[in-house]
């Protein structure tokens, strides 16, 4: 096979194995979520294209391996049959990832595959200098490493005390993980350093009172973040945002900011280490409209 022609198969999320003339095919799986109709398709996909197996991706994502080189049409127009499309490889936009979000989640602050939906009509497949990653997290448990993506979300309830009701008895102070609630009886008030707040909401489940109340509601961004050979921690940017279409509208001034900075092959993180986190912050501030 020319190499020009293993380049094409590979942006459609076909990789070539050891195994000469064999292939490992990636699928289009968003937030890890599929029907049993598209688990059977594809049982019986492995089982007529390639040796019976099915492989699960560290990113949520299915490939089927071992198929030979001249049933790579055939496996493809059966799966589309089924509902169910292939990858996508190279400089583009990959599979977003995402928890089950608040609808099945206890702890869900945000609806993940949703927005995770969202994410994946706009942008999905689309070029970019290098790879780019998202992940949606619906809570601050971050199942999803928020930081270890090009562009991270992360739900986020914000608390607000309330004197009406308190009774000082102490147990925001003792649930919260990050210590910045703090009770003082003697002054009459509870002091919420929100500047070290992550957004877990345990003050508020936890107050017996409803003292404690929820005031925002939403997500924060983390943008920069890789894993592989040189992995790095995305840093977060902007506040937090309050809507769906303000997280759309986040990653789509991130993508437009890689594709006019970023280099070939170099990941977003790197085009942001070498710009500054402030050039980007400033660029989705103007096109979003928002304050930093």
């Amino acid at each position: 096979m020319k190499e020009a022609d293993y380049k094409e198969l590979k942006k459609g999320g076909m990789m070539r194995q050891r195994e000469a003339g064999h292939f490992s095919v990636r699928l289009h799986v968003v937030g890890g979520q599929m029907t049993t109709g598209q688990l059977c398709a594809i049982r019986e996909a492995a089982d007529r294209f390639g040796k019976g197996t099915v492989h699960l991706t560290t990113r949520q994502g299915m490939e089927i391996p071992s198929v030979p080189t001249e049933s790579l049409a055939s496996l493809k127009e059966f799966l589309s049959d089924s509902g169910v499309g292939v990858g996508v490889c190279g400089p583009t936009v990959r599979t977003v990832t995402a928890c089950q979000g608040c609808r099945i989640c206890p702890s869900g602050a945000i609806d993940s595959p949703a927005l995770a939906d969202a994410v994946d009509r706009e942008f999905y497949g689309k070029p970019v200098p290098h790879k780019f990653k998202v992940g949606i997290s619906g809570c601050a448990n971050n199942c999803m490493k928020a930081e270890e993506n090009d562009i991270g979300i992360k739900g986020w309830i914000g608390p607000a005390w309330n004197k009406e009701g308190c009774t000082f008895c102490g147990v925001c102070e003792a649930v919260c993980p990050t210590k910045i609630v703090k009770v003082s009886e003697d002054d009459g008030r509870v002091s919420v350093d929100l500047a070290g707040c992550i957004g877990c909401g345990d003050c508020i489940e936890a107050c017996p009172t409803g003292a404690m109340e929820e005031e925002t509601r939403g997500c924060q961004i983390f943008a920069g973040g890789k894993f592989g050979r040189v992995p790095s921690l995305g840093k977060r940017i902007l506040g937090v945002l309050r809507s769906g279409e303000e997280a759309i509208a986040a990653i789509r001034a991130a993508v437009d900011f890689f594709r006019i900075h970023g280099k070939p092959r170099e990941r977003f993180g790197d085009t942001l280490r070498r710009t500054g986190f402030e050039a980007l912050e400033n660029h989705m501030t103007e096109r979003m409209g928002k304050s930093a």
